[in-house]
């Protein structure tokens, strides 16, 4: 909430919610559940936020989305089912659920335990919102999903057919790939020398070509065609796919496999399974854009003049009146619980600005916006912010408003700032420091990263007694369980000071070129370093880059002491939180129901 990245990432994603296409039974609302408008579901500090509060505020933020993709989707799909006197019953959802749980390999109780737990999703709601909706879908287009026996057999020889071992060399042009095509056929041993050192495919060239086997049906189909057309260590023509020049060399014949009999029921669901679910998305969208032809919709939401036409309503689905209550009470069920933590928060907030003594106004969210605009990069060529093309970028999502951007991602960073400036001062220290830092020497080095202090005291052993650079590199290659170290023979970025690392800057900057460290525990690894040198300072004047500095360092300073404060009043305030309450209490009465 309070980082430099945290400012655009609120925007971008804590307004864009979970949006599936998943349809439930209507739900009106009823008066009882009017009364409750004033109920509170949340009270920070003595200060509730009612019912009312939370519905506006899920509202605001995922009306769009949930009445485009849930609720319209949802009536549509309803009234198909009842035109052609379907219905999806308790027990056949009770039924798919059993199968998908035996599918995954889970008891029943045991797979809707995972998905409440990881997932979030009560039992109730998978059957009412996701199995539900996919059986009346795949009623409504069984007609089209049913897999063939030539899209079976299709299917059966991508998965356990024969395939062909190959290696590739990738071109953007089309001359290099002929020239490279000419020097692989003159002489086919080379090819994966060749790709190695040429084949613009970066991780088959690491490999010298080799990419995973081509079998039938699984893509291209020219690029199949010309790999089963090949002989062991033939090279094909060049070919052009896409906006690349390939061409391949064939290594082996991969033969077909042959599951037993008493794997054949099972892999044969599992593959239609597959076709199903793969025919099943172009049917269902085929599906709801001819729902959406021959439906009459009107969306009232979001559209001035309806709104006052039909004031209360948010959509009219066939006549069906779809109102702004039942809309909210949908993006409370499904987004409810994040939007209220943003509204405690905002709570949290505003009572400390009060308690302060201190506002918010449009100017500080004005430079705030400002700001943000530079440090993402969006300047024009006089130095100021590019606000138009900076609000068109963090609005580009169709989902979030400039509003919704400025409430949810400026507002809070200004309020933090205000309840910390006085806090924040750049010293010549911090200048010192962070020129040091940014603009100073560098150690080289060479680092090797180990697991566990045995295996640390064997390979330190070993690299003092052999102290060569080369050999330090291979023992990085062997033993480092360090990714960027153990493929770059050892090769790290170079270490600088007062980047929040004290013991490993401290061993680094007391060596010599050449010179191996102790072994360095630092939490639960053990580090070697191998001195290569130290690098040249770029800038030997602070003040080229004083104000660069000072900007930075600002940055950094509010960025923590506003972490810090937004602890410190989440740490200190008494919330209650009746909506997670009650969510838990539900939770668990489902769990003793089993």
């Amino acid at each position: 909430m309070v980082s430099t990245s945290w400012h655009r990432n609120v925007a971008l994603a804590l307004v864009i919610g979970y949006v599936t296409l998943v349809f439930t039974a209507f739900h009106a609302v009823s008066p009882a559940a009017a009364q409750e408008s004033s109920s509170a579901v949340a009270v920070v500090n003595a200060d509730p936020i009612t019912r009312q509060m939370l519905s506006d505020a899920t509202l605001d933020r995922y009306g769009n989305s949930v009445l485009d993709n849930v609720i319209i989707n949802r009536q549509l799909i309803l009234q198909a089912c009842k035109d052609r006197g379907m219905e999806v019953t308790e027990a056949e959802v009770n039924e798919e659920i059993s199968r998908l749980a035996t599918k995954f390999g889970f008891q029943v109780q045991d797979y809707l335990k995972l998905l409440q737990d990881k997932r979030d999703i009560s039992p109730g709601q998978y059957g009412r919102e996701i199995v539900w909706p996919m059986l009346a879908l795949r009623k409504l287009v069984a007609d089209q999903v049913e897999p063939t026996e030539e899209e079976f057999n299709r299917a059966f020889l991508a998965q356990y057919g024969e395939a062909v071992k190959c290696r590739m060399i990738m071109s953007e042009k089309e001359a290099k790939a002929r020239q490279l095509h000419a020097e692989a056929t003159a002489n086919p041993n080379s090819f994966g020398p060749l790709a190695k050192a040429n084949s613009e495919d970066e991780v088959s060239a690491s490999v010298g070509g080799l990419i995973p086997p081509i079998r039938k049906f699984t893509g291209d189909s020219r690029l199949e065609d010309a790999a089963f057309a090949l002989a062991d260590g033939q090279i094909s023509p060049v070919m052009q796919l896409a906006d690349q020049w390939i061409f391949l060399q064939a290594v082996r014949r991969i033969p077909a496999g042959s599951p037993p009999a008493s794997a054949m029921p099972t892999i044969r669901e599992q593959i239609n399974d597959r076709i199903r679910d793969q025919k099943m998305k172009g049917a269902a969208a085929d599906l709801f854009a001819k729902l959406q032809r021959d439906s009459n919709v009107i969306k009232v939401l979001g559209d001035k003049q309806l709104m006052e036409q039909y004031p209360g309503v948010a959509a009219i689905v066939n006549n069906q009146r779809i109102t702004l209550a039942q809309l909210a009470a949908e993006c409370v069920k499904r987004h409810g619980k994040d939007v209220l933590e943003g509204e405690i928060n905002r709570k949290l907030l505003n009572q400390a600005l009060t308690k302060a003594n201190k506002q918010v106004a449009q100017a500080d969210l004005q430079a705030e916006i400002e700001r943000a605009a530079k440090s993402y990069g969006f300047i024009r060529s006089d130095g100021s912010a590019d606000l138009d093309a900076w609000t068109q970028s963090v609005t580009s999502d169709g989902e979030t408003t400039t509003d919704i951007y400025i409430k949810d991602a400026v507002w809070p960073s200004v309020a933090l700032k205000k309840l910390v400036e006085d806090r924040v001062t750049v010293t010549q220290e911090d200048l010192d420091r962070g020129f040091e830092s940014n603009f100073g020497p560098r150690v080289e080095i060479l680092a090797c990263v180990l697991s566990d202090q045995r295996t640390a005291q064997k390979v330190w052993k070993m690299a003092r007694d052999n102290p060569s650079e080369e050999f330090f590199g291979r023992l990085a290659e062997q033993y480092s369980i360090e990714p960027v170290s153990a493929s770059n023979s050892g090769k790290v970025p170079p270490i600088r000071k007062y980047s929040g690392q004290p013991t490993i800057e401290r061993e680094a900057f007391a060596l010599e070129p050449g010179g191996l460290s102790g072994i360095i525990a630092t939490g639960d690894k053990y580090i070697l370093l191998k001195c290569q040198g130290r690098t040249e300072p770029v800038v030997s004047d602070i003040n080229v880059v004083k104000n660069e500095l000072v900007r930075d360092l600002t940055d950094k300073k509010f960025s923590a002491e506003m972490a810090a404060e937004f602890d410190r009043l989440k740490d200190s305030a008494e919330i209650d939180n009746f909506l997670v309450a009650v969510k838990e209490i539900a939770s668990a009465g489902q769990t003793a129901k089993k």
